[in-house]
């Protein structure tokens, strides 16, 4: 059953190529990428069903042994960001078939949906960095492709700064790569873990420094944030739903894996840099949020300031920590990502994403006023909603380790973000139409709906019934901060003892 733990990158990869042989017969692409989507999904849920019930599941490509082969790695973690990967791109895939044009159908959309799928779960399950160095740029190439289809000007420019950014990210992460090799000999997390404490402390945290920058500027933290607020507001509703929800929290996910598995040599240092980096990140992308008339950039100044919470739990580096900024990532990419579908929403109705040429919509589409309402008081953080839960888990690890500033900025930033959706409550759902202004007749397409359902109620679903979501939740953080376990399910028994026993005789 070992290779279950591939199935999740190789269905999509294999989807994207049949997808590529049916180019021009939208009809059959169409009901393909939609199944598939789904298939994906079940996939994740089998292996998250394994993981549950075996522990850590580890398959090693061709045969050799780690750390000379390629290692495939399914932990908690791993294994639940693949279900919600699949979760999301399966509630997209039906949203996007009333969404995208047939022009974007054509140039490419279902294939490169695929191989960005693949990309991500790829830099989910890989056990060494160099594989998720290739996978980060499967994942660019195709989420490149999806920014620019359509060729509009504000597209092209937003691509311009997306790759521009990523290019340089890609470029540091490459050369850590190869100092990493050249210090240590081995690019295997788990044999990193082993091996990078035996290297000088001060070379292993300029290392640090340099994967801190290179999946910063991919995760979007202050300062690096820039290429995001610039080219997210730009593609389809679809597209953006995807890229808003799921793209940057890879970003996260690599700092997750390597700050709490590889680079833990000097945690006050490196740590706490991660707690001013997650402190800014929360103001600056809220107070850019605050700025912002057009929904699609207040929700993607958003994403900057959500990810500061994702961060804030990896530097205080304790198990409620690390389990409150992973319920943090999954509880945001439902809600964030519903957002961009309900925005689309809104805009098929009032024919704008401009909050000023909006109106009317609580009175005459209450429905869609509700769902608005689930997804954007989730984010803001209001009880008894997944965000409550979410900013709990990090404010009592915060609390914990005595980070009263840092917890006090949380909060705050939690009422600044719950200005800007009533901002947008205010001003789309419960003024009056604008003078001129008219809402289409009928109701949404069911296409357009179903999914945003689907998603508000998981938000429910994580608000009030909560408990499972924790219970997981705080086992993925155990397991982030027993780094042993992973070792030992990559190495060996008598590698992993060796650690152990090497991290106790340390002072």
């Amino acid at each position: 059953m070992s290779a279950l733990i591939v199935a999740p990158v190789v269905w999509p990869l294999a989807t994207a190529a049949l997808l590529v042989l049916l180019q021009g017969r939208v009809e059959t692409q169409r009901r393909l990428s939609t199944a598939a989507t789904a298939i994906g999904l079940l996939f994740g849920l089998v292996l998250l069903a394994q993981v549950s019930a075996g522990g850590l599941q580890v398959m090693q490509v061709g045969g050799w042994d780690a750390p000379f082969g390629i290692s495939f790695v399914a932990d908690h973690l791993a294994a639940v960001m693949v279900v919600v990967n699949g979760l999301l791109a399966t509630a997209v895939a039906a949203y996007a078939l009333q969404d995208i044009d047939p022009g974007r159908e054509i140039a490419g959309y279902h294939p490169m949906v695929h191989v960005m799928l693949a990309g991500v779960n790829g830099a989910f399950l890989t056990g060494d960095l160099f594989n998720l160095y290739v996978w980060f740029e499967l994942l660019l190439i195709a989420s490149f492709v999806l920014l620019t289809l359509g060729n509009r000007r504000e597209q092209l420019e937003g691509g311009i700064k997306y790759v521009a950014a990523n290019l340089v990210s890609s470029m540091l992460l490459l050369t850590g790569i190869g100092l990493l090799y050249g210090a240590t000999g081995t690019l295997n997390l788990a044999d990193l873990a082993v091996k990078l404490p035996q290297v000088p402390t001060g070379l292993a945290t300029t290392l640090a420094m340099l994967f801190l920058v290179a999946f910063g500027i991919k995760a979007a933290v202050f300062p690096l944030f820039f290429w995001l607020p610039a080219s997210y507001h730009t593609p389809p509703v679809a597209v953006a739903a995807l890229f808003g929800g799921m793209l940057t929290k890879v970003g996260v996910y690599a700092l997750l894996r390597t700050f709490t598995l590889v680079f833990v040599g000097d945690v006050p240092l490196t740590h706490g840099l991660l707690a001013w980096i997650a402190g800014v990140t929360m103001v600056t992308g809220v107070l850019g949020a605050a700025a912002q008339t057009d929904v699609r950039r207040i929700l993607s100044f958003h994403i900057v300031s959500q990810i500061g919470y994702m961060i804030m739990g990896l530097a205080f580096f304790t198990p409620l920590g690390l389990g409150g900024a992973v319920f943090f990532m999954v509880h945001n990419i439902f809600a964030k990502a519903n957002l961009f579908l309900i925005a689309g929403i809104a805009r098929w109705y009032g024919g704008s994403f401009e909050l000023k040429k909006l109106g009317g919509l609580y009175r005459y589409r209450p429905g869609l006023a509700t769902l608005f309402a689930i997804s954007a008081f989730s984010l803001a953080g209001i009880p008894p909603l997944s965000g409550f839960w979410a900013k709990l888990l990090v404010v009592r690890a915060g609390l914990e380790v005595n980070a009263w500033v840092l917890v006090a900025v949380s909060l705050a930033v939690g009422l600044l973000t719950l200005y800007s959706m009533t901002k947008i409550w205010l001003a789309a759902y419960w003024s009056p139409l604008p003078e001129g202004a008219r809402l289409r007749d009928g109701p949404a397409p069911l296409l357009l709906l179903a999914p945003v359902v689907a998603l508000a109620s998981l938000s429910l679903l994580m608000g009030f019934a909560s408990a499972p979501f924790l219970v997981l939740a705080e086992r993925i953080g155990a397991e982030l901060t027993d780094p042993a376990s992973y070792v030992r399910a990559v190495l060996g028994e008598s590698v992993a003892s060796a650690f152990v026993a090497a991290r106790e005789a340390t002072p």
